[in-house]
């Protein structure tokens, strides 16, 4: 397995709900963190929390609706002076409901797109050369199994994008041990998923973070947390490395 102990991971939207959790259980495996939501306050309690499990961490903030505000955010990053190896985007907006699904507005799209599309490409852009030149990263996406929902359309639509966005990218670095894939937790209740969820948070761990921990330099895959759910994390590794292929092909 991909050895994470005393490596500095970016977790955003980490103040709540799956963030949240996957923040702690990376602190357990004595990952350092940088922990991201939209105002230091909120990640007050789990940066205590982490900290108090013997790792680094620091918190920034940014409004991920703002291209300016992520760029600012990555400078403060920068000015941290350390190696960024694992980007976990795990921050995501579901805008709205539209039951009038022909009247979803314009704003909708924007919104969503720039949250739950350009920011974590930025991010992404943003890290990817320096895994690159040190021969060693992990970045996971977090994108969503919603469809034939045309009621969610800005939302549906944005992660869709990002779905393309990173399997492009993992075409790119296929084979080397930098790996790009997507994450998916399932509908759990969480503030965006609601309390009509059928899964609990915590069914999403370790499958939310299986894709760092994987170890055979393959690209772009989808892992559903949910497959992983009660598993240990030893063995949802060798489930995921066996049982879940790259879509490059030979």
């Amino acid at each position: 397995m991909y050895d994470v102990k005393g490596k500095w991971a970016l977790i955003t939207g980490a103040a709540r709900g799956i963030g949240y959790l996957t923040a702690l259980f990376m602190a357990r495996k004595g990952c350092n963190l940088i922990l991201h939501s939209r105002d230091l306050a909120h990640t007050e309690k789990v940066l205590g929390e982490v900290k108090g499990l013997g790792v680094q961490a620091f918190a920034v903030a940014a409004d991920l609706n703002d291209p300016e505000a992520v760029r600012r955010m990555l400078s403060r990053i920068d000015e941290m002076n350390v190696a960024v190896d694992i980007v976990l985007n795990n921050a995501g907006l579901q805008i709205a409901y539209r039951t009038d699904y022909l009247s979803t507005p314009v704003s909708d799209y924007e919104i969503s797109f720039r949250v739950n599309t350009i920011a974590p490409a930025m991010i992404c852009y943003h890290f990817l050369p320096g895994m690159i030149q040190r021969g060693s990263g992990r970045i996971l996406n977090t994108t969503s199994g919603i469809a034939l929902d045309v009621c969610q359309a800005g939302y549906s639509a944005s992660k869709a994008a990002l779905d393309k966005i990173t399997i492009d990218l993992g075409s790119k670095v296929q084979g080397t041990d930098v790996l790009i894939n997507l994450t998916d937790p399932g509908w759990c209740r969480t503030d965006l998923g609601g309390p009509q969820a059928p899964n609990a948070p915590e069914s999403a761990i370790p499958g939310i973070v299986v894709g760092v921990f994987i170890n055979d330099k393959k690209s772009g895959r989808y892992l559903g947390a949910q497959h992983f759910a009660g598993m240990s994390l030893e063995d949802a590794v060798r489930k995921a490395e066996a049982e879940f292929d790259s879509p490059y092909g030979a």
